[in-house]
């Protein structure tokens, strides 16, 4: 990831202790994050690059799983990218119809064309129908989705 210097200072705890490739592995949470991984992400959010950065914040909550307090923060953030991450929260808490409200609401967001391959309501409507079945294509889909928006949110 492309990022401000301070800000992947910030977050490099967290990318050595759940590196990215093993993060997101769920495409539908149904258990709390780690009370260790919450801890991380409780140090990092208190960072001068981060604390005042509602958006890094639901998005490091959604890194590891921690779906309510990154639904917290993503509401809260009234634009695009809040829409955005919301979105991406929705998805992966199981509620897709809630997750395409949102994404409507995201419209043409410049990040949306970086993911590369990548239609946020067809991710949805793929996600509602094969997360069950671990589909690799969907969870490497997912991984790069979020690099793609914090890169574009910490700038």
């Amino acid at each position: 990831m492309d990022l401000p210097n301070s800000v992947a200072r910030a977050i490099t705890p967290l990318l050595e202790t759940l590196p990215p490739e093993e993060a997101m592995f769920r495409l539908v949470v149904t258990d709390p994050a780690p009370s260790s991984l919450v801890g991380v992400v409780e140090t990092i959010l208190r960072d001068d690059a981060v604390r005042d950065r509602p958006v890094l914040h639901a998005a490091l909550w959604l890194y590891v799983d921690e779906l309510d307090r990154s639904h917290k923060v993503s509401q809260g953030v009234e634009d695009a990218t809040g829409s955005f991450w919301h979105g991406i929260m929705h998805r992966r808490e199981g509620d897709f119809s809630n997750s395409h409200f949102w994404f409507d609401k995201v419209g043409e967001h410049p990040a949306i064309l970086q993911v590369g391959g990548y239609d946020p309501h067809k991710m949805i409507d793929e996600v509602e129908t094969l997360h069950t079945d671990k589909p690799q294509h969907l969870i490497d889909l997912q991984r790069r989705e979020w690099q793609t928006l914090f890169a574009w949110s910490a700038t």
